[in-house]
């Protein structure tokens, strides 16, 4: 765990990232040769020339658990010795798999609808069975919704009613799964060692 804590956090520093990305594109540096941003010391990249603009990580879950422990390592109170980073990465795999591989089947209620979220995939299956409960539970009553899952035959139903059923049902299962904030907090109890699904 801590050689993973150690890894993520190396690859989190923005220089670093763009010096090895900088000598991937030209095939390495020869001793002596310098290019534009880099320093004399040591030929590391100075993170000074990196403009501030640029935030992207490259890929969006890894995006996600670098600002994570970017958080993490600039928190003075970090408690290191519960610090589950692999437990965040495991949670977006969950999230890429809900988002980009569950088949979702919608039917219209009265004040809302029902999705049905499957798959034949048993690790897609899985995710949406660790997801759309959880959901459930911890957004219960968000935007005046009541929101109820349950287990069905490969994967879960959601059934979200409210006095905006226009709404719930333009935004689909993917829309509501995105309202409020919740995800960020969610990742950072995660990564700290709380599972906030616990009880």
């Amino acid at each position: 765990m801590i050689r993973l804590i150690f890894v993520v956090a190396f690859l989190s520093v923005p220089g670093v990232a763009l010096a090895q990305s900088a000598t991937a594109q030209h095939g390495g540096m020869q001793h002596g040769q310098h290019m534009t941003g880099m320093s004399h010391e040591g030929h590391g990249m100075n993170t000074d020339a990196v403009p501030a603009e640029l935030m992207e990580g490259g890929q969006s879950a890894f995006a996600a658990i670098q600002e994570i422990v970017a958080q993490l390592m600039s928190d003075p109170t970090t408690d290191w010795g519960r610090v589950d980073i692999e437990a965040l990465r495991q949670h977006l795999i969950d999230m890429d798999n809900v988002t980009l591989r569950a088949r979702v089947n919608v039917e219209e209620i009265e004040g809302g609808a029902r999705f049905e979220a499957t798959s034949e995939d048993a690790a897609v299956t899985s995710s949406i069975r660790a997801m759309v409960p959880a959901h459930a539970e911890t957004m219960d009553g968000a935007e005046g919704w009541t929101m109820q899952a349950s287990e069905i035959p490969g994967g879960a139903a959601l059934v979200v009613t409210g006095t905006d059923p226009d709404r719930i049902r333009a935004l689909g299962f993917i829309g509501v799964l995105t309202v409020g904030m919740h995800h960020q907090a969610h990742h950072l109890a995660l990564a700290s060692g709380h599972n906030p699904h616990a009880h």
